[in-house]
């Protein structure tokens, strides 16, 4: 492709993976199957990592990770272009060469004073324990997104996809895009991203955006928190239909809404109309680890959705792309294609 069709602008993390014994955990005070914000007494967990076990550079990050999803479905070169901050250091060229390898075209910021941020993946059996120190990730700057040079890339795109997770490093970034969106007709979408987000941002951040958004995607858990601001139950239907419903800036189109469950059903609310689609079973033994399989299945449902197939077709897209997912280790996409067929 000429130029991308879908853009995507999140918080970019170098995952620095390796399965490790469960006394690293111990000593850093982490449990298994958890994922925190690194603290002081974390930070020599990076540098041991790599000096002492045998470790995998991957590009991560839960928006970088369902753009990356998308441009492994979609099979076109350029198809996807991604936005970020990251420093001007080893780790910052590592995430580079790596999310450029799954064919994302990046355009970073590169923070001179801040490291690029890492994601410690721990690997004990079937589980994994995060660690994500943001640092660079949390320094991105609305100018970089008013240069010529990104304003050039988001006047090509069609699709513009941003994770709550960014509302914390720059609203008005997300603003500024959502705005573009209304005024040439591209279609907006947001992931609510974590619980907490909702809890705390919900009326300074989270109530002046939404209006904008065209597609919002969340899951179980996301849902009930957004349950609590709706005033409703914390039935996903229910949430998925009311959310729908709200005040919207665009007009021309109508919203949907997207919610994960896990193993359940995946609800979608969209013109009135609420729908179930049931997950492929997958089977236990088959599975190496659930991590990053709710940004596969975002990147899945993209791929088709941007090329204007059924919502069918997209919804299982998302759920073969996160079943693929879970069945290897960390969020990583081998191969040219994928071998998604989808019948009616």
């Amino acid at each position: 492709m000429s130029s991308p069709i879908l853009l995507g602008i999140c918080n970019p993390l170098l995952d620095i993976s390796a399965p490790v014994p469960h006394d690293l955990l111990t000593k850093y005070g982490l449990q298994p199957s958890s994922a925190c914000l690194a603290e002081e007494r974390h930070l020599p967990l990076y540098p041991e990592l790599v000096k002492d076990y045998p470790v995998e550079y991957i590009a991560g990050g839960a928006g970088q990770n369902s753009i990356r999803a998308a441009q492994w479905m979609l099979g076109q070169p350029g198809a996807t272009a991604y936005i970020g901050c990251i420093g001007k250091d080893q780790y910052g060229k590592i995430l580079r060469t790596e999310a450029e390898n799954d064919g994302v075209t990046v355009h970073y910021l590169e923070d001179e004073a801040t490291p690029t941020g890492t994601c410690a993946v721990l690997i004990t059996d079937k589980d994994r324990s995060l660690v994500a120190n943001l640092a660079a990730a949390n320094c991105y700057k609305k100018d970089h997104f008013d240069s010529p040079a990104i304003q050039e890339v988001v006047s090509k795109v069609e699709y513009i996809y941003i994770t709550g997770f960014f509302v914390t490093v720059s609203v008005d970034t997300i603003l500024a895009a959502a705005e573009l969106a209304v005024q040439h007709n591209k279609v907006f979408m947001m992931n609510l991203s974590a619980p907490f987000l909702l809890d705390f941002f919900w009326d300074e951040k989270f109530e002046k955006l939404l209006p904008y958004v065209d597609v919002l995607f969340g899951n179980e858990s996301e849902a009930a928190a957004l349950a609590k601001r709706l005033g409703c139950s914390d039935d996903a239907k229910e949430v998925a239909q009311k959310a729908a419903a709200l005040p919207k800036v665009n007009g021309k189109r109508d919203r949907m809404v997207i919610i994960t469950q896990g193993s359940k059903s995946t609800v979608v609310a969209y013109r009135g109309e609420v729908k179930e689609f049931a997950v492929p079973a997958v089977p236990a033994e088959e599975i190496v680890d659930l991590n990053g399989a709710g940004d596969s299945f975002v990147g899945g449902f993209l791929a088709k959705f941007t090329q204007n197939k059924s919502l069918e077709e997209a919804v299982a897209a998302g759920h073969y792309c996160a079943g693929v997912t879970i069945r290897t280790s960390g969020t990583t996409f081998k191969g040219k294609s994928p071998a998604f067929t989808f019948t009616q």
